[in-house]
């Protein structure tokens, strides 16, 4: 049996749900409420001691870490390959991957809490927002958090986080200008593994940064066009949330716009 610790609107949870549903992989679904802070639960913690999702247990087997987690389902269930025979596009898959886990994720995440989900921390009694901060075990991402929550697009780290995204589509854009998909010849790890984050640009009200880019908004037409998005991501959208990140992003749009100008 296949089990899934993971939530909705979290980036690293929808490109592993990217690559379940793909590969057809039914799996048991237990949600966990990041705003409520159950990644802090000690029994999920037992599961991940990163106070993160998501979590996969397959096998009998506990899976950590998103990308590790996805060439994993490659390597047990090849029926569907998601990676190119190709050594060359097998290492350009790894070195997009790399790049997210490295510099890309961790400025999404503040971002996101910079705008979307930040009034509804604010309204949290101050005390049981501070235990969800201090309960994330790394130091950096915890200041970093607070920050952003603190202070919205004004926190120091924002301006940096944006170039980063930034980066990242232009990065896209070139790399798309001459093929369909990042991963090869057809959808793959690398595709599945960016979505997420393009997509949460685009529900932040950020869509002129990627219509903006012709070759990266062909690819993620085609991306959202496929079986396995909305399988894996759309069939889990809550429409509330959908709504309240668009309503903010839009709110932040204007200061937002003033920092690309700058």
């Amino acid at each position: 049996m296949t089990e899934l610790y993971h939530a909705a609107f979290s980036t690293c949870s929808q490109k592993v749900r990217l690559v379940l549903a793909q590969k057809g992989i039914n799996f048991e679904s237990h949600e966990i409420d990041l705003i409520a802070g159950e990644q802090h639960a000690e029994a999920y913690v037992k599961l991940n001691p990163n106070h993160v999702v998501p979590t996969l247990i397959d096998r009998g087997v506990v899976l950590i870490e998103s990308t590790l987690i996805n060439e994993y389902l490659e390597d047990a269930y090849p029926e569907k390959p998601m990676l190119s025979e190709d050594p060359v596009e097998r290492h350009a898959t790894r070195m997009w991957t790399k790049r997210l886990d490295q510099t890309v994720h961790p400025a999404t995440g503040v971002i996101t809490f910079a705008i979307g989900p930040r009034v509804m921390l604010l309204e949290q009694p101050a005390e049981v927002r501070e235990a969800n901060i201090q309960a994330i075990p790394d130091p950096a991402r915890r200041a970093a958090r607070r920050s952003v929550i603190e202070h919205g697009v004004k926190a120091p780290e924002f301006a940096g986080a944006l170039q980063v995204m930034l980066n990242l589509l232009d990065g896209m854009e070139e790399a798309l200008a001459s093929r369909d998909w990042l991963s090869g010849p057809t959808f793959g790890l690398a595709d599945a593994a960016l979505l997420p984050y393009v997509l949460r640009l685009d529900q932040m009200a950020m869509t002129p940064l990627i219509e903006g880019r012709p070759g990266l908004h062909g690819w993620y037409e085609r991306v959202s066009a496929l079986e396995a998005y909305r399988v894996g991501v759309e069939d889990w959208f809550l429409e509330p949330i959908v709504e309240m990140f668009r309503a903010r992003g839009e709110a932040a749009w204007g200061e937002v716009e003033n920092l690309l100008k700058a």
